[in-house]
């Protein structure tokens, strides 16, 4: 399943590269999937006889679907946002299914009062049971978009919200494009020429991990490496991540020029440009980004070019110009300010008890402004969304016209490749009465979380009518462009822009129309994309459904119920002035949310991006994003045998810096580096230890410190014990000036008024 960027608009989803420059005019009727990928990647045999939903699916699915779901919640709200992928558990649950298998007694167990009965141990742990239980810990490992906005309405609005209407919010968003996904199936599933390339890297690793091996003479096995490398990095998190903090950012420019605002600015890797920056924490490398061992070369590269020009081209251009009076503020920063560069006072300008805009209020107080950064992240998210239109048209278009041509022809003649055929003499198809009756009741609760509960969300039942519909729309064009060429354009901004200027004044209608609106969307092609994948290994679709339901379910309640907890139990968490110091609690990534929904929703896009805001130069952006492919397409038609010219991928580039600001330079730079060496030298000198162990170091990396994290927050932190009290405790990177303004006047906590 997909994870989800605040303002990034374009994800790639695979772990590598897949060229889709595919004959699609090959002969009609073939014994095979006509795409050569998939020819060569999924196998053509299939044993029915198999269990699926055993005991040990149940049990182990269940388990790392809900561990998942509150790891990631338990990190989404620290300094370091660390997210552990479903790979982790994919590698780790294997064992353990063959150690059940080896243990647990046949027996058959008869369920109380009915005529069901199981077994505990039905016969070796199968690949389609790993399968699923792969598809409940993704269902755990994606995140629910929907906990942003009640972190944003407890944390920083510190208004209160009824339970009940926030765990429906949060079950709706999640479960209500399962309802239309039914509709799809026969062009996003059934057709041989939607093929989910990202699905085939999930085939190879659970063929690799399903084949018998031997430990080679003198190293380990895969599982020996796991685990190995786990104690290693369980062992060494306690350092940067309870005795040390100071190590997951060190800027040493900062330490040399102590007194100097703009060498700090320059070398700053939290507030600044983070020049000679670096971390030695997994969770600084791993935090923002994702891992970079799983991040393909070309993806590393892409980024770090887009990362490069934003950062050390365009940002110190517009910011010692004092564009947009850069100078008032912090260079880097997420947060609002007024004209003065105070932080902006929201109280101001809001009703309290209505919750929406006192226009009088923001009439005598000031118009709303962003640091530089913030400011250009928003633009090259205009950018990012036209160059993905763009960049699929020019480059897949013709592919993906052909293939949509055949997909209608497949579905109009019946005809299936080997895998759909296959599906189909030995599965049961999931009736479309289920699709529906997801659709009719999670629609009903999303109607009532909306109107109900004292219109505490604020979003009409002509809101959630249009973000159904929006979402509906794009779910077919979005998910064959994300079928055949990775790529999935997100509408978060297309959705909060439609709202805000239709509905203006209100925060919460902003965020919740956006989260049903991308997200329903989002998670119909995660819907889709499962069931292709469970279609390839001849998993029974309706055990697919049943896993992909009952996970999302445990997903979300293990989600809510971790955010609400947190945020009832850990004083002043998000706000780091009051934080004891030591404290991880910082939420850099809601604060974000949150200041999107003030920009978006509270002021709008009106008095923000036209003549009646400070930001009406934005716009171009949507121009500038949509001509940016056209000169990468004219030089690879000029010069096809330069196969290089297609990894310039323009959505990826303009779309490398969107993690900022909540990502920081240390990220990025410590992230670039350990992709680099992996991906591009690794790869290239070692490709077989690469091969061998890249994904699993990866794993490793990730299940050490999520572990280590958790026992050190339940034995030491909750308990108020933050580590012995010195210079190195401190989270920051010791770059103090580095959040100063420099304009003239302006005044800051703990900086020199100049």
């Amino acid at each position: 399943m997909g994870s989800y960027d605040e303002d990034g608009v374009t994800k790639t989803k695979a772990l590598e590269k897949h060229q889709t420059d595919i004959d699609v005019n090959g002969g009609e009727e073939v014994n095979d999937n006509p795409i050569e990928e998939v020819r060569l990647t999924v196998p053509i045999t299939d044993d029915p006889s198999q269990p699926v939903l055993t005991f040990r699916t149940w049990i182990l699915g269940i388990t790392s679907c809900g561990l998942l779901a509150f790891v990631n919640q338990f990190f989404g709200y620290r300094q370091n946002q660390l997210s552990v992928g479903s790979v982790s558990a994919q590698i780790l649950v294997l064992p353990i299914g063959k150690l059940m298998a080896a243990t647990l007694p046949t027996k058959q167990m008869r369920v109380p009062f009915t005529k069901w009965s199981f077994s505990l141990n039905p016969g070796p742990f199968n690949l389609k049971e790993h399968v699923l239980i792969t598809i409940f810990a993704g269902c755990g490992a994606s995140g629910v978009y929907a906990v942003n906005i009640i972190t944003i309405v407890k944390a920083f609005y510190n208004r209160s919200l009824h339970p009940v209407a926030a765990m429906l919010l949060v079950q709706t968003t999640q479960l209500l494009g399962y309802g239309w996904a039914g509709i799809f199936r026969k062009y996003l599933v059934d057709s041989p020429y939607m093929w989910w390339p990202s699905n085939l890297v999930q085939v190879s690793l659970f063929r690799a991990l399903h084949e018998k091996e031997r430990r080679p003479k003198g190293g380990l096995t895969r599982l020996q490496f796991f685990l190995l490398v786990f104690v290693s990095s369980f062992g060494y998190y306690i350092i940067p991540g309870y005795l040390f903090p100071s190590l997951s950012a060190l800027s040493f420019v900062c330490l040399i020029w102590k007194d100097s605002i703009t060498a700090q600015k320059l070398g700053s890797g939290q507030h600044g440009l983070g020049i000679g920056s670096f971390g030695l924490d997994w969770s600084t490398v791993a935090g923002f980004l994702g891992s970079p061992l799983a991040t393909p070369f070309f993806a590393i590269a892409n980024i770090l070019a887009g990362y490069f020009l934003f950062l050390y081209v365009l940002v110190p251009i517009a910011y010692w110009s004092n564009a947009f009076e850069a100078k008032k503020f912090p260079l880097f920063s997420s947060k609002t300010f007024d004209s003065d560069g105070q932080v902006y006072n929201i109280t101001r300008i809001l009703n309290d008890k209505a919750f929406d805009l006192n226009e009088i209020g923001y009439r005598n107080y000031s118009k709303l402004y962003v640091s530089v950064i913030f400011a250009y992240v928003y633009g090259l998210s205009f950018a990012t969304l036209m160059a993905s239109i763009s960049h699929v048209a020019l480059f897949e278009g013709k592919t993906i016209w052909e293939m949509w041509k055949k997909t209608a022809t497949a579905v109009n003649d019946k005809f299936g490749d080997v895998h759909t055929r296959l599906m189909k003499k030995n599965y049961e198809a999931v009736p479309q009465w289920w699709f529906q009756a997801i659709l009719v009741l999670t629609f009903a609760l999303s109607l009532y979380a909306c109107e109900g509960f004292g219109k505490q969300l604020q979003l009409p039942w002509w809101g959630l009518l249009l973000a159904c519909g929006m979402a509906f729309f794009f779910t077919l064009p979005v998910g064959v462009i994300q079928a055949t060429t990775n790529l999935q354009t997100g509408l978060n901004v297309i959705t909060e822009l439609v709202i805000g200027y239709m509905y203006p004044g209100k925060p919460l209608a902003n965020v919740t129309f956006k989260t049903y609106g991308y997200i329903s969307m989002s998670q119909a092609l995660s819907f889709l994309g499962d069931f292709k994948l469970g279609h390839y290994m001849k998993v029974p679709p309706k055990s697919m459904f049943i896993v992909q339901l009952v996970g999302t379910l445990v997903a979300s309640t293990a989600y809510f119920g971790t955010a609400w907890w947190l945020l009832t139990s850990i004083d002043h968490i998000c706000n780091p002035s009051l934080l004891p110091e030591g404290s991880p609690w910082t939420c850099p990534g809601d604060e974000v949310f949150y200041n999107a929904s003030i920009i978006w929703g509270v002021v709008g896009p009106l008095r923000m991006f036209t003549n009646y805001g400070n930001y009406p130069q934005m716009n171009w952006f949507f121009l500038i994003g949509f001509l940016a492919p056209f000169p990468g397409w004219l030089l690879s038609r000029k010069f096809p045998e330069k196969k290089w010219i297609k990894n310039i991928h323009m959505p990826i580039l303009l779309g490398g810096p969107l993690n900022l600001p909540s990502a920081k330079a240390v990220n990025y730079t410590s992230w670039a580096a350990v992709g680099i060496f992996f991906n591009y030298y690794v790869f290239r000198r070692y490709k077989g230890w690469w091969a061998r162990h890249n994904y699993i170091l990866s794993a490793a990396l990730d299940a050490g410190v999520a572990f280590m994290a958790i026992m050190v927050y339940f034995a030491l932190q909750s308990n108020d014990i933050f580590g012995p009290q010195w210079w190195g405790l401190d989270s920051t990177d010791h770059c103090p000036l580095a959040k100063c303004p420099t304009a003239p006047g302006i005044k800051a906590d703990g900086c020199p008024v100049l």
